[in-house]
């Protein structure tokens, strides 16, 4: 079994390079906004929303963990300087590892006007109806960068099966390879 934790900040290509590592894998991709596109119809972005979000996906991990899949790559805007996303982090990381799986967390990051460009494709807006108030979503992330750390310092992360990509001028294909590469996916 085989977790791969893709993260960095919104619009930086976690989902779509999941995507070609899924088509080059035996991996299932499970996006942060599959449980998010479910819920916000009913609950619109509330606590609640986040709360049973969690729990689906927590449920979610704990069953391909057990079951006799391959692994799974998950994707998660990770927070570096609010300790709940590090705990959250080591709660999804403690699920797969407790059921033996191996660990693997690829950051990427890209220049801020790539992501403004990334996060009104139409790939994206098509896997992300809730993106596609595009002046909300441009907000969005633009504040979410000045309120939180959405990259790691160099250092910060201690994990053994560990990689850090600026995607910027890559394709997804491209980010895709390396990491099936580097980690022998």
């Amino acid at each position: 079994m085989k977790f791969v934790l893709i993260f960095g900040p919104q619009a930086v290509g976690k989902m779509t390079v999941g995507q070609e590592l899924e088509k080059i894998t035996r991996l299932k991709l499970f996006h942060n906004h599959m449980t998010i596109e479910l819920l916000e119809p009913y609950f619109s972005f509330s606590p609640e929303m986040w709360r049973l979000s969690n729990l689906f996906r927590e449920e979610i991990f704990k069953a391909v963990a057990k079951s006799e899949q391959e692994g799974l790559i998950f994707t998660y805007v990770w927070a570096f300087d609010q300790q709940d996303d590090w705990d959250y982090v080591d709660k999804v990381c403690d699920i797969f590892e407790s059921n033996g799986a191996s660990i693997y967390f690829v950051e990427l990051e890209a220049d801020l006007h790539e992501r403004l460009e990334r996060n009104k494709s139409p790939h994206r807006l098509e896997h992300k109806p809730t993106k596609r108030n595009i002046d909300w979503s441009e907000n969005e992330l633009k504040e979410t960068m000045k309120k939180y750390r959405l990259n790691s310092i160099e250092g910060e992360i201690k994990k053994e099966n560990y990689i850090r990509i600026n995607n910027t001028k890559l394709s997804a294909v491209e980010v895709a390879k390396i990491i099936s590469e580097k980690f022998n996916l």
